[in-house]
């Protein structure tokens, strides 16, 4: 369960009405994922696909360090600073075919190694290229927006160069393409279920200015 303050925070799971192809978004609190949600101005930086609803509780298929796997929907929610989590489903309604195809488009993908570089075209994976991978190959649906490193970072009037520039070595690669779990949230091929703000709002700023020294 979460600890906020010292006090251990029930996670809430939707287990009942999730559906094989939701997604389910959470924000964790590895530095790396942090400034990625700062540089998205979005709460979330981590986002996983439900491939499996049949047993007492849903699966998860996510590209998460060092390697694709999946995980127990009360682990993945466990893991959200402060216990918030949203879920989203696609606008299209889902045939059985296509939920066939997304479960063997997520399997094939397990074992492969997290990109620390979230290039959209590198032989490895990262969350958001991972469940877009996932659902274009079974559905033909694009979810999330393709930019390059300028334009994302050019969108947020504190991009925290800094701490890229350290990152990538002294040079980020502006010309990079990439995908982010806040531009997959916001697109409007999906809608959002569930939202649960569990002790994000009354947290999220002392953390923002934590991390911006």
């Amino acid at each position: 369960m979460p600890v906020d303050n010292g006090v251990i925070t029930p996670v809430r799971t939707p287990v009942a009405n999730l559906q094989i192809g939701d997604l389910v978004f959470i924000r964790v609190t590895a530095r790396p994922f942090l400034e990625v949600a700062s540089a998205t101005n979005s709460w979330t930086n981590h986002v996983g696909i439900v491939v499996d609803n049949r047993g007492d509780e849903p699966l998860i298929a996510e590209s998460t360090f060092p390697f694709a796997r999946t995980t127990p929907l009360t682990r993945f929610l466990q893991r959200s600073e402060h216990g918030r989590y949203a879920v989203a489903r696609l606008t299209s309604a889902l045939s059985d075919q296509h939920h066939s195809a997304l479960v063997e488009a997520a399997l094939r993908r397990m074992g492969t190694f997290y990109d620390t570089g979230f290039n959209i075209s590198s032989r490895r994976q990262f969350c958001s290229r991972f469940v877009r991978d996932v659902i274009y190959e079974a559905t033909d649906i694009q979810v999330g927006e393709v930019e390059t490193f300028a334009t994302l970072l050019q969108q947020n009037p504190d991009p925290r160069l800094v701490f890229w520039r350290c990152w990538y070595l002294g040079r980020i690669p502006w010309q990079r393409r990439t995908v982010t779990p806040a531009s997959v949230l916001r697109s409007s091929q999906v809608h959002v279920i569930v939202d649960a703000p569990g002790h994000a709002h009354a947290a999220e700023q002392p953390a923002a200015k934590r991390w911006a020294r």
